[in-house]
């Protein structure tokens, strides 16, 4: 399912992705991104490239991606670009960004978040990735390049909470059942964006 070009031209999104690591958020922002003609900013990307060349603790670069991800984010709406943000998006601070630069430029704001409780396959989907500095290689292994920021760290409450308790807004918010077909889910996205 794709929009038509009418409405990738008039329809300007910002959509939010949400969940927690290997729940498929970069799968499903891949999938609107070819449907709504827009940019997708993927925050790991972002944050790995920052931790390639960098002696800065993980958690300091999380911050600068995070800046860095919406001084894209931005551009490209300036640009009259739709945009995805593809990101955890597990602090109110970055639900209240995204919808204040939404606001600010006149554009529709939307909350997707990809849902998947069991966490075995969560785990499985992150142990056959191919996987970025900043990513986790399974759900008891924090990105390698933030071992010492998580020494002692209860993995697995962690995943829990980012599953049970996620940051969510209080409207314009798509959650899906990450284990169904992420055709079957972008369709179910647009569904709900288009009307």
């Amino acid at each position: 399912m794709t929009l038509d070009q009418d409405s990738q031209r008039t329809r300007k999104l910002l959509i939010q992705m949400s969940g927690a690591p290997g729940s498929g958020k970069s799968t499903i922002a891949r999938l609107l991104r070819q449907s709504i003609g827009g940019v997708v900013i993927d925050h790991d990307i972002l944050r790995s490239a920052l931790l390639e060349d960098s002696d800065v603790p993980f958690d300091q670069v999380a911050k600068r991606a995070y800046n860095l991800q919406w001084r894209l984010a931005e551009d490209f709406m300036k640009q009259g670009l739709s945009v995805i943000v593809d990101s955890t998006c597990n602090f109110q601070e970055v639900l209240d960004r995204g919808s204040a630069l939404a606001e600010q430029q006149g554009f529709a704001y939307w909350y997707v978040e990809c849902k998947v409780e069991d966490m075995d396959l969560l785990d499985e989907r992150l142990r056959t990735r191919h996987p970025m500095r900043s990513q986790r290689t399974a759900v008891d292994c924090p990105p390698s390049a933030a071992s010492r920021a998580r020494v002692g760290e209860d993995s697995r409450a962690l995943f829990k909470k980012w599953i049970e308790s996620p940051c969510r807004p209080e409207s314009n918010v798509i959650v899906l059942d990450s284990t169904s077909s992420p055709e079957m889910n972008r369709d179910l996205v647009l569904k709900q964006i288009v009307g």
